[in-house]
């Protein structure tokens, strides 16, 4: 298995000035660190109005940091919302090549739609045509990197003349490509559009292997058709990280900021009526530290949410029921609530040294038994997809006069 540090860049109330400086110079850090240790791969949302819970409404010029700090690790889009009302198509692929070179062939592209309201009604997007506006927008863009020049799109959602859109992306036809998944059916929808499976809900060893064993059957059917110009039979699920040596230290640390993260996402995404500039979350929940810490012993042992915490041995023994599930890399969160920078470094530091290495070594190999595994069914794929579509010879911009 391969390993991601997942960012969504929290900020629990009361902010203090120069709060957020701090916390987007502590993140870059964390990754420049992740980097150094091996990790391979470092994940950014894209949030908006989701005041606590994320503060990551720019992962690009996040990234864009990322890429001139770091050498190896990739650098994800987790995910990118694709309803043009928040990204048009053209200036996603623009940013998205642009990284794509600053980074010498590092982006991984992932995409979504968006799912709360403050997001989606901030900026007018229909709840009952995101989906349709993901898929139309991601058909564009894929196109954009390989047209050239592109030969426009006329649909419901997205419309567009022929332009050159540049520059192109290094990686080619372009980067891998991932999509938010956090049910079993958007699981096989990625797998139907031969998309990497970003899995944000948490899931328990023995539903992982479940839903790999379902993506990885559709992977290999007539039913893929790709959305891009290639495809990335990739799953990831998530899980928090806090690795200490010492168990108790590694809960103590962490798993009240741990429980913020799942209290506060639950606000936003399912019942929550936020206040804008008002909401306190933090003081909201009003945590009971021990009774979070009491449930999460309970749960720990059963891999899932905490997966990642506690001792390196209780890590890997996790971690290896998720990799004999397929599950291909781990989503990992280390930056929740108010988790100190210190802690989050001498965590990623530990598992980077006594985690990582055996999941590491068996990785390769596994990847190309699998990459010759379903080569022939992915050149199948890619025939059943349509073609790059080229613009009229005699096609001319109109002066606008």
């Amino acid at each position: 298995m391969r390993f991601g540090l997942f960012q969504e860049l929290q900020l629990p109330r009361p902010w203090q000035p120069g709060a957020e400086h701090r916390l987007f110079t502590e993140a870059l850090a964390q990754v420049e660190l992740a980097d150094r240790l091996g990790f391979d791969y470092v994940w950014l949302v894209e949030h908006h109005f989701l005041e606590e819970y994320s503060h990551s409404s720019a992962p690009e010029v996040f990234l864009g940091a990322v890429s001139q700090r770091t050498r190896d690790i990739r650098l994800g889009h987790g995910i990118m919302a694709l309803p043009p009302a928040v990204n048009h198509p053209a200036r996603v692929a623009e940013r998205i090549a642009t990284l794509d070179l600053l980074s010498g062939g590092r982006v991984e592209f992932g995409t979504g739609t968006g799912a709360t309201e403050a997001e989606l009604g901030g900026f007018g997007v229909h709840r009952e045509t995101k989906h349709e506006q993901w898929a139309e927008a991601l058909d564009a863009v894929t196109r954009m990197f390989v047209e050239d020049p592109f030969a426009g799109y006329s649909g419901r959602h997205v419309s567009m003349p022929p332009r050159n859109v540049i520059p192109k992306p290094l990686q080619r036809p372009h980067p891998p490509l991932w999509t938010s998944c956090n049910r079993r059916e958007a699981m096989l929808a990625a797998a139907r559009n031969g998309l990497g499976a970003l899995t944000f809900a948490f899931t328990e060893p023995d539903q992982a292997a479940q839903w790999v064993a379902a993506y990885y059957d559709v992977i290999g059917s007539p039913e893929c058709v790709p959305a891009g110009f290639s495809v990335n039979p990739q799953v990831a699920v998530t899980a928090y990280l806090m690795c200490h040596k010492d168990e108790p230290t590694a809960i103590e640390q962490s798993l009240d900021s741990h429980y913020f993260f799942a209290r506060s996402l639950a606000y936003y995404f399912n019942h929550g009526r936020p206040r804008p500039g008002r909401t306190a979350l933090w003081e909201e929940f009003a945590i009971d530290q021990s009774r979070a810490a009491r449930a999460g012993l309970d749960d720990m042992s059963l891999g899932g949410a905490y997966a990642a915490v506690g001792s390196p041995e209780r890590i890997r023994r996790n971690l290896r029921q998720y990799e004999a599930a397929g599950v291909d890399q781990i989503l990992l969160i280390a930056q929740t609530g108010r988790i100190r920078h210190e802690h989050i470094c001498a965590s990623l530091e530990l598992f980077a040294q006594e985690v990582m290495p055996e999941f590491h070594e068996r990785h390769e190999p596994a990847e190309r038994r699998k990459t010759e595994r379903l080569a022939p069914a992915i050149e199948a794929a890619l025939a059943r997809r349509e073609p790059a579509r080229a613009a009229p010879v005699d096609y001319r911009i109109a002066t606008g006069r």
